[in-house]
């Protein structure tokens, strides 16, 4: 039974004692050590300014800390959106304002009547499989407070794609208690093969630049990302990426050193100028959490046998740059905590931007193949628009994708591209933001954009036996 109404204050107290007594289940659920008696359940928020007077908002913090924020708009269609956020945010606790903030930039899905629930998850760094609980556990929470939703999806953008694939995997195969999924500029070519244009860009800018670390400071391998002890601010890890580019400048400015070293790393990492900052602060900062403090100081990367291209001066280059073999068991674990299987077996609806800046749209090839992979591309539809952004697209498309996802749910007639590209219209008129779809778009494979390391070619990266396989072994993956 769904309830519609905000329920009263009696109703409240009632399932919020039930929420209390069914804690043993939930930590179990989601690997809590903390008893649920430590947090008090959802209490009543003030919502974001788009939301004001259409929705009732609240917020809480659950078993593992993780706060959240859910929202029950006045006209509730009866389904729920889960949301995964992105990131990984690299704070050691739980973000109290993530989860709102993020109900404010998805507003849109709260205006076309769906209630909402996001997690904060319960700690920053990296977790793909921790962040897939945290979200699973605020959907129980919703639950235990409202009531069984008549449909539920599970949205996710950016690392949250692949969070949200994850949830997908983990928890809609067997129970299904979500109904499909929406990924949005999704990072889904999983962790052990979805950051080597990082590794690379962390390679070619030492070789061009030689400033992080500086000849003077101390050494470690850039697989690190930085050294543990480092004190380093993004401020000035910006300082020295000036200084040798020249990026932040404008080209008449620069000089001819800066201008050629920005060139070549650009030329050879294919990554855009607009978000060079932003790659190497991930390749420095994120790769330092993955590898300290997730992985134990071992390796999961690696650059043997990749042939870089595209500078002026590739033979001095390749014999230059710095190179790495990884250890298998932090593959291992970086896979089984974020690679996909591809068993799939709800509708799952994907929206990406041809110039997504930050999870390039070959990300989708990947995802494409891992399903395919699997036998399970039958539950796909991928669309794509020609935007230019990554955290944020075009309102109108958000609503379109989540009712070209919640119809093919209902009447169970899959979409396709031109499909789902012809019902936008409709939206754009409410929320005049645009719509951009191409449906005739279509990615190269992954390789196409990231040079492939020994046996990355072939999709998923981690398939269904291995992920059984390790899931046996203590202590596989990444702690919670």
């Amino acid at each position: 039974m769904i309830r519609r109404s905000v329920p009263t204050p009696a109703q409240r107290r009632t399932t919020l004692a039930a929420l209390l007594a069914g804690a043993l289940a939930v930590g179990i659920l989601v690997g809590a050590s903390n008893a649920r008696g430590e947090t008090a359940g959802p209490a009543p928020a003030d919502c974001p300014a788009d939301l004001v007077g259409k929705a009732d908002c609240y917020t809480g913090r659950d078993a593992n800390g993780a706060y959240y924020a859910l929202a029950v708009p006045n006209d509730w269609n009866g389904s729920l959106v889960v949301h995964a956020h992105g990131g990984p945010d690299l704070g050691a606790d739980s973000d109290p304002a993530r989860s709102l903030d993020d109900m404010g930039r998805w507003s849109v899905m709260v205006k076309e009547g769906y209630a909402w629930a996001g997690s904060s998850y319960r700690r920053g760094g990296y977790g793909t499989r921790m962040a897939a609980a945290d979200t699973e556990s605020v959907r129980r929470l919703f639950v235990e407070e409202f009531g069984k939703p008549r449909r539920t999806y599970v949205h996710g953008q950016s690392w949250g794609g692949n969070v949200a694939a994850k949830v997908v995997e983990t928890y809609g195969r067997e129970t299904r208690v979500y109904d499909g999924a929406l990924l949005t500029n999704g990072v889904l070519g999983g962790g052990s093969r979805g950051y080597d244009y990082r590794v690379d860009l962390r390679v070619v800018y030492q070789y061009y630049c030689g400033n992080h670390p500086r000849p003077t400071e101390p050494q470690y391998p850039l697989w690190q990302g930085l050294r543990a002890g480092s004190t380093m601010t993004s401020a000035g890890l910006r300082a020295r990426l000036q200084e040798c580019t020249g990026y932040a400048s404008q080209p008449a400015e620069r000089t001819a050193l800066q201008q050629r070293n920005l060139d070549d790393i650009l030329a050879v990492t294919h990554i855009p100028e607009r978000t060079l900052e932003s790659h190497l602060r991930f390749a420095t900062f994120t790769f330092r959490d993955i590898v300290h403090e997730r992985l134990g100081d071992r390796n999961p990367f690696g650059n043997e046998g990749v042939r870089y291209s595209g500078s002026h001066d590739d033979a001095a280059l390749n014999a230059g740059v710095e190179r790495f073999a990884p250890d298998p068991t932090a593959v291992r674990d970086l896979s089984y905590d974020s690679d996909l299987t591809g068993k799939v077996s709800i509708p799952v609806l994907t929206l990406h931007a041809i110039d997504d800046p930050t999870a390039f749209m070959e990300h989708e090839a990947a995802y494409r193949a891992t399903l395919k992979g699997a036998g399970r591309d039958g539950h796909l539809v991928q669309t794509f628009t020609r935007e230019h952004e990554h955290s944020e697209l075009s309102d109108a498309e958000y609503a379109t994708s989540i009712a070209a996802l919640d119809t093919w749910v209902r009447k169970g007639k899959k979409p396709t591209a031109s499909s789902v590209a012809a019902s936008c219209g409709g939206f754009d008129e409410t929320y005049g933001t645009g719509c951009f779809y191409d449906p005739g778009f279509r990615p190269g494979p992954y390789a196409s954009r990231v040079e492939p390391r020994p046996g990355g070619l072939d999709w998923p990266a981690m398939t269904a036996e291995q992920e059984r396989a390790w899931s046996r072994i203590d202590g596989v993956g990444i702690a919670p």
